[in-house]
């Protein structure tokens, strides 16, 4: 063992060259034929190995990132068995390896598990070949990995690639190690990567590069028993906002085994109501390539996250509109309307909606589900005129209000014909058709919870009110004292993690009625410790005595 050592420490000291490999592959053979006769140095012995593998693959990665694959290579000069297991199916040719060192993680969050062996991301260029390719994201098929070298039976070096998160303990020299798990640097290289947050603001006034991108997405291949984590951007934005909370959920185990996080885009410029329909076929779509039978149990139970807008979305998911939304906007019943049709099928769609089959939960972050003041503001009014109104789907209706005038509202008649609506529009806190939709909750048995910002006590997070974000009979409510970036929030990740573990096993049809199962405290009864829920069927919130504790409402500062 001391002659591996000293090998190790003379490979510190040499610039990153191919001799300097060679020393650390010597000294992880040494190290690993002294193993059997130096029992009492076990654990000294396999970090050794360790040790000299990290650094002689963190060199050889960062010098040949691409090319990788299962059978011979040579590292240094030396020939290398390379052995990959347990990739995405979705994977095509050579992998790219990028150390998970050299991916900037979120400042403040710590998704690493130490263990043995390098944690690397694999990469391939998305598939072509199979219809599923198209729910994986155009920068690439990206997963955790973890990278280490030992010798094999006949004194050759492997090279070894797993997956440290269906790995068991892995055997390195006759010892049982877990394998190093980083949870979210393959997501993060993925995201550095990608024109999203760009796109996302320039789909707002018509760019057309969200709305191509615009879809369902996984992050990992599909499981048919996993329960779907569906999330929800807002307003302007895009998928990568979820960074850190698809972390904390991939670096829990248990959460890890029951849930599967799926990412949606959506160009936001599109009316409310018509967006809602547009995730509903993305949703559609999704299924229809992944369980064209129809008989998944992952199909039966999904967990809805949305934020701001994609919160409002996510609601109307689950609502049986009957003819509320209807009768705000025609003054004749859906089986009289006249107009072509395709239109009239459409309009349908858009304005008599039933709750999404299989939205079990969900979970709302600053929604504004009674308007935003930012909508009819200075810079509301400027938003409303740049922000896009080229949605296919409003053309029907103003054939229609052109067509049959008296079939619709007066007061939404010149905001039909002149194609005056946008995602700006249907947020004013006026505007007949969403208020209307305010008084739509979710259907019996959905179990909804909001969390919502009050920045400073100013009864808002800056951008939409905190009478606007809270729900009567919601089954939890928390406000923490923060801004509308909610989902990036330490406190309302921790809120979300706990209601994932609350709905871990729960049938879909087996909701209770909100606030059922809880303590007097708010708490799951039988679970000491749990975040304060709140079953809070009218929110009275008083800003100026935050500190103070509620029995309708948490108040965190």
């Amino acid at each position: 063992m001391d002659a591996a050592l000293k090998l190790a420490r003379r490979a510190e000291l040499l610039p990153d060259s191919p001799a300097r490999t060679r020393l650390l592959l010597d000294c992880i053979r040494i190290a690993q034929a002294a193993l059997p006769a130096a029992e009492s140095a076990s654990d000294v012995g396999v970090d050794l190995i360790g040790r000299c593998s990290d650094q002689a693959l963190l060199s050889e990665f960062r010098r040949r990132p691409r090319g990788w694959s299962d059978g011979r290579t040579t590292i240094a000069g030396r020939t290398v068995d390379v052995r990959i297991v347990g990739t995405s199916r979705m994977f095509r040719g050579a992998y790219a390896i990028t150390p998970a060192w050299d991916v900037e993680l979120p400042p403040g969050w710590n998704f690493r598990q130490p263990g043995f062996g390098l944690p690397v991301v694999l990469r391939t260029d998305r598939c072509v070949d199979d219809p599923r390719c198209e729910l994986y994201p155009a920068e690439g098929i990206y997963q955790w990995a973890t990278a280490w070298i030992e010798y094999g039976e006949d004194g050759s070096p492997v090279l070894h690639v797993v997956d440290p998160a269906r790995s068991d303990p892995v055997v390195v020299a006759g010892r049982s190690v877990h394998p190093y798990f980083d949870a979210l640097s393959f997501y993060q290289l993925g995201a550095s990567a990608s024109r999203l947050p760009r796109q996302g603001v320039y789909g707002l006034i018509g760019g057309r590069g969200i709305g191509a991108r615009a879809g369902v997405y996984l992050l990992q291949d599909y499981d048919p028993d996993r329960v779907p984590v569906v999330m929800i951007h807002g307003l302007g934005s895009n998928p990568i906002i979820w960074s850190e909370l698809s972390g904390a959920i991939w670096a829990d185990p248990a959460l890890r085994e029951s849930y599967q996080v799926i990412h949606v885009v959506f160009q936001t410029n599109a009316p409310l109501l018509i967006s809602r329909l547009r995730v509903q076929h993305y949703l559609d779509r999704m299924w229809m390539l992944l369980d064209p039978e129809q008989d998944d149990p992952a199909r039966g139970k999904m967990i809805v996250i949305g934020h701001s807008l994609g919160g409002v979305v996510s609601r109307l998911l689950a609502v049986d509109s009957g003819t509320t939304l209807w009768d705000a906007a025609f003054t004749v019943p859906p089986d009289r309307l006249e107009g072509s049709a395709e239109d009239v099928a459409g309009i349908r769609a858009t304005f008599l909606i039933k709750p999404y089959p299989g939205a079990c939960a969900l979970i709302l972050l600053a929604a504004p589900h009674k308007g935003s003041p930012r909508a009819t503001s200075l810079t509301g009014r400027i938003a409303r005129l740049l922000v896009g109104r080229r949605a296919p789907e409003i053309q029907a209706l103003r054939r229609v209000a052109d067509a049959y005038p008296e079939s619709v509202r007066p007061e939404l008649l010149d905001s039909y014909r002149l194609a005056r609506l946008n995602s700006i529009t249907t947020l004013q806190a006026m505007q007949p058709v969403r208020r209307a939709g305010e008084a739509l909750l979710p259907a019996a048995g959905i179990r909804y919870h909001t969390i919502a910002g009050d920045l400073d006590g100013q009864g808002s997070d800056g951008v939409v009110p905190l009478e606007s974000s809270l729900l009567p009979g919601a089954h939890s409510t928390l406000v923490v004292d923060a801004g509308h970036t909610l989902y990036r929030n330490p406190e309302a990740i921790a809120r979300i993690i706990w209601i994932l573990r609350e709905e871990q096993g729960r049938r879909c049809d087996a909701g209770a009625e909100a606030g059922q199962g809880l303590d007097r405290n708010g708490a799951s009864a039988g679970t000491p410790g749990s975040p304060r829920a709140i079953n809070a069927d009218r929110p009275r919130i008083d800003p100026a005595s935050r500190s103070s504790r509620r029995d309708d409402i948490e108040v965190q500062p």
